[in-house]
Formats: structure tokens, C-alpha cells, sequence
């Protein structure tokens, strides 16, 4: 009975551990916001791929707890406009960070 219970002690130990070890901070994601953060950035590649004026190759996009960075070179300032209209219509979207630059 001793040893039993010393191992429901160790696997409590464990899942303990690895539940803290999956939190975030402010400079790191846990693992649900790192799956959030990939899904969003995905949702906002397809939304510009599907944007006829725009040249997707050239608009990277990265996502970080909700805020989404988009950076490249594009042809005009309207591209520019486009492609952050485009990113604020996907859910999910919390805030987005403008790199973009005219070439």
C-alpha cells in the first residue's frame, strides 16, 4: 500500500510539472496559444492568398498571442491598406503590427 501510494505521488509530481511547463509568459506562449497562433496565422495567409490584388509571396505574416505582424514589400501603399483590411476580418485577430514597406 506504501508503494502505491508513493507512485500516485509521482505521477502527480509529474503532471504538475508539466502543466506548469506549458504556461505562458509575457515572452512566451503556452502550448494552446502557440496552436491558436498557428491557426491564426494561417486564417490570415489564406485570407491574403484570396485577395485577387494582392501578392500573397510577398506578406509574411506572424502571430504572437493574438497579435499579428505583417511584413514584406509590396507594390503600393494600397497593398499595404488591403492586406491590414484583409487581416482585421479574421477571427482572432487581437491587435496587428504594421511592417510593410513599398518597394
Amino acid at each position: 500500500m506504501k508503494q502505491l501510494k508513493s507512485v500516485y505521488t509521482i505521477i502527480a509530481a509529474v503532471l504538475f510539472m508539466s502543466m506548469v511547463g506549458c504556461a505562458s509568459t509575457s515572452k512566451t506562449e503556452g502550448t494552446g496559444e502557440y496552436i491558436d497562433d498557428s491557426v491564426i496565422t494561417t486564417k490570415v495567409k489564406t485570407a491574403i492568398f484570396n485577395e485577387p490584388t494582392l501578392k500573397s509571396a510577398e506578406i509574411n505574416v506572424e502571430t504572437f498571442k493574438g497579435a499579428v505582424q505583417l511584413s514584406g514589400f509590396v507594390s503600393s501603399q494600397a497593398d499595404i491598406s488591403k492586406a491590414v483590411e484583409v487581416t482585421k476580418t479574421v477571427k482572432g485577430v487581437k491587435s496587428i503590427k504594421n511592417s510593410m514597406h513599398v518597394k
